[in-house]
């Protein structure tokens, strides 16, 4: 696809890290950018940097999704690219049991379904809704229509101790690729996923620099958290590449998790 003022985007969780770096490359090849986030105060400001659009949208609300892309597309027209970037993580083993006390307890099931909400059911919620939009513009070269990019993790395939709840959300993202793009197919509608390693997010900016030393060092090469822009790159090659379709790739500097 070529990018240019002609296209329009919605990027999930566009206000930081990821998110962040994907809207600002697309604007920067003259795309018009929506931001789905729910933090206002720095969403707002990079729609303004951009020259996007800012939505409130909690990805787990129905209602709040379908007024986004309202808001997006009497902005912008319907959308071509999906970026789905909204996420978060968590950190609990399915079961356990206190050193200190001996208490036993399992993994909390809400917390569980909280997780699975957002990284799994919001991404297809986003693109089921975007894929459908979609469906009424008119192709371009080869029958293309659009391109729609999740976000999935390295945790999705080497999950670490105390992310069953993560890993299974991503995995999930992961699994459902080549089935959406295969849905898609005759509709001229690319899907692929990226499984991000470790990166340099404002999540990972509130750990010790002794924890992001001793991070950086059990990569591979280069031996460095990714760069948000690095995301980026490989998002807009997927959207650019014609020929790049229900494909799920790691961007992790060779890295494999170790169990901890």
């Amino acid at each position: 696809m070529i990018l240019n003022d002609t296209v329009s985007a919605v990027v999930t969780g566009g206000a930081s890290g990821l998110g962040a770096a994907t809207a600002r490359a697309l604007a920067g090849k003259g795309v018009k950018v929506a931001i789905f986030d729910l933090n206002a105060e720095t969403g707002e400001a990079l729609a303004a940097e951009i020259g996007g659009t800012f939505c409130m949208v909690n990805v787990t609300n129905e209602a709040s999704v379908v007024e986004g892309f309202a808001k997006a597309r009497a902005a912008h027209g319907q959308e071509r690219i999906l970026v789905n970037c909204a996420g978060t993580g968590s950190a609990q083993k399915t079961a356990s049991r206190d050193r200190q006390t001996g208490e036993t307890k399992h993994h909390d099931l809400a917390l569980f379904e909280r997780v699975v909400q957002i990284n799994l059911l919001g991404t297809f919620r986003c693109t089921a809704k975007s894929a459908q939009g979609m469906l009424d513009l008119q192709p371009l070269d080869h029958n293309a229509r659009g391109v729609i990019v999740m976000t999935a993790s390295a945790a999705a395939e080497d999950g670490q101790v105390g992310q069953v709840a993560y890993s299974a959300s991503k995995g999930g993202v992961v699994a459902m690729t080549l089935p959406i793009a295969r849905d898609l197919m005759g509709d001229g509608i690319r899907v692929n996923t990226i499984l991000p390693g470790i990166f340099d997010t404002p999540l990972m900016g509130r750990a010790s620099q002794q924890v992001r030393d001793s991070l950086a060092a059990s990569v591979p090469f280069p031996k460095r958290f990714g760069q948000p822009e690095e995301y980026a790159q490989l998002a807009l090659a997927m959207i650019e590449n014609g020929y790049f379709n229900g494909e799920d790739v790691r961007l992790d500097g060779a890295i494999r998790m170790a169990p901890r």
